[in-house]
């Protein structure tokens, strides 16, 4: 098991109530950790997670917040503090696609939503944990797993060139936070997940999406939840004690 230290500690999962964030929360607290998971909509699905995790023993929360409003994610931090372990984790997955829009249609409100969403957030979540893991601060250290998407390399598919830079400022974010925090007991890394059967696409792609795809995948297959959660815990974990500055694709080989 890739356990983290000895000392009880707790993580924020974005978007934990949902495919590969619900899939990280429940291994998380599998491998001790106290979790809080954020939620924006299906707050049924959330509180199926954290109910889940209490049957098996664990110890976890659900929190709404919007992560396109600050004030929302620093109560969600707030909460974890009040309810929870110390933090000594956080796993940045919340995100949406923003739709479908070729170039000749570019909305740029809707790119700053989607920017806010996908990047700021990310900034701001770093920020709260930071404040809290970094030894500088009295804190014990921890680690940062951001998750971004193969589409940060590849560019995606064309009516989606938006989410795909919005992937590659998060792998970017990823690089410069690793240096930035180092120095303060803090370990920064990513993963980047190929087709993976989420309710992520639902809306845009959803009939037929895997079977179609899994003809591309050298594997063979499509990937799950629990694929990306394994490589995101083992990130997490102390096990991966010299792994910083890393964004692990999770693709079955697919590039």
């Amino acid at each position: 098991m890739n356990a983290p230290s000895k000392m009880k500690k707790s993580v924020v999962i974005t978007g934990g109530n949902r495919g590969i964030g619900a899939a990280t929360a429940i291994l998380a607290a599998r491998n001790g950790w106290d979790v809080c998971i954020s939620y924006n909509r299906h707050g049924a699905q959330a509180d199926d997670i954290v109910c889940r995790i209490g049957e098996a023993g664990g110890k976890a929360i659900a929190v709404q917040a919007d992560m396109a409003c600050e004030d929302a994610i620093v109560a969600m931090f707030a909460r974890c503090d009040a309810e929870l372990s110390p933090l000594g984790g956080l796993v940045n997955n919340a995100g949406f696609l923003g739709g479908e829009s070729y170039i000749e249609d570019f909305d740029a409100d809707a790119m700053r939503q989607l920017w806010d969403v996908n990047v700021v957030a990310y900034f701001i979540c770093a920020r709260e944990a930071v404040r809290r893991m970094s030894r500088k601060r009295g804190g014990a250290g921890g680690a940062i797993v951001n998750v971004s998407s193969m589409s940060a390399e590849s560019g995606g598919i064309g009516p989606r060139a938006h989410y795909a830079t919005t992937n590659g400022a998060r792998r970017t974010f990823t690089f410069a936070l690793a240096k930035q925090v180092g120095p303060l007991g803090i370990r920064v890394n990513g993963v980047m997940p190929g087709v993976i059967d989420t309710n992520f696409n639902d809306d845009f792609d959803n009939e037929g999406r895997n079977e179609r795809l899994k003809a591309l995948v050298p594997l063979g297959r499509v990937g799950t939840g629990p694929d990306v959660g394994e490589t995101i815990v083992w990130l997490l974990s102390d096990s991966a004690a010299y792994v910083s500055g890393a964004v692990v694709p999770v693709t079955g080989g697919m590039f």
